[in-house]
């Protein structure tokens, strides 16, 4: 289902330790207007941005599970003006994505990871005096030192075979490397390897209004380590429905919250129309 309204208010509504896991990519700072007066992202400051998105989140982990995941997908912007009481500059690189893990990590999440998405295809830029932006972060962050996650889930292929892993300049499998204990069980048998911390997937178009559409190929790990067949997602910002849709074709169930009445049409449709 897809609750309409304010994140903050809507998750009042959710019983307390009811979710699984959540996953999620906020409005990012300053980058888009989403046409809502309410809407989280056009904030004057990225402290002020910061601390909204702190509120939301101590909702968050009110309702989700003490052995519980959150999945954040977030991204940066470029500081347009100069604006010296809060230490910015034109052209600064805001950092909006470190400053709002490290200030969950201070309210009492645990920072587990920060994994790169690397996109293949980013959006071209005009600039000639930085490189182009192609990367997003995705944190993971937890409510307890101890949580469910299921690396097996989302074991990936590994690109070299047999014995061809070197390490210090001995492989992998001779027992004279000083590492071969810790780490034999790593590359098993069936050719794969535990999963690595950057991601290289493809950005996903979408022909409906929504500007920004996280791939459900970023959702997919995600969902598969962090939770069940039955368990219950949440995605507090469900724009148009990814992670509802990702959800329903691996039998877990969904809970969406969505500000604009719009998109939340677009979500539920979406999701009704995918297949398990």
């Amino acid at each position: 289902m897809i609750l309409i309204g304010d994140a903050k208010e809507k998750l009042k509504e959710l019983e307390t330790e009811s979710i699984q896991s959540v996953i999620t990519s906020p409005p990012y700072w300053g980058l888009r207007d989403y046409g809502h007066d309410e809407q989280i992202g056009r904030e004057e400051t990225p402290d002020q941005y910061i601390e909204n998105m702190v509120k939301i989140f101590d909702e968050v982990f009110r309702v989700l599970k003490k052995d519980g995941t959150l999945w954040l997908n977030i991204g940066d912007s470029y500081s347009s003006i100069r604006n010296e009481k809060i230490g910015l500059k034109k052209k600064d690189l805001v950092g909006i994505p470190w400053m709002l893990a490290f200030a969950l990590r201070i309210n009492g999440w645990y920072l587990r990871q920060d994994i790169i998405w690397a996109k293949t295809n980013p959006m071209p830029e005009s600039v000639r005096d930085r490189c182009t932006k192609s990367h997003e972060y995705v944190f993971m962050l937890t409510k307890s030192e101890k949580y469910y996650y299921n690396h097996d889930a989302i074991r990936e292929p590994r690109t070299s075979v047999g014995g061809n892993h070197q390490f210090g300049g001995k492989k992998y499998n001779d027992p004279n490397n000083p590492i071969y204990g810790s780490i034999q069980s790593v590359y098993e048998s069936d050719g794969k390897r535990n999963k690595r911390d950057v991601w290289s997937i493809t950005t996903q178009p979408f022909k409906d209004a929504h500007f920004a559409v996280m791939p459900e190929l970023l959702v997919e790990p995600c969902l598969l380590a962090g939770s069940k067949p039955n368990d219950t997602i949440l995605d507090p910002f469900a724009g148009s429905g990814t992670v509802g849709v990702v959800a329903k074709k691996h039998n877990r169930n969904f809970i969406g919250i969505e500000l604009n009445p719009d998109y939340a049409k677009i979500a539920n449709d979406r999701i009704n129309e995918t297949l398990f």
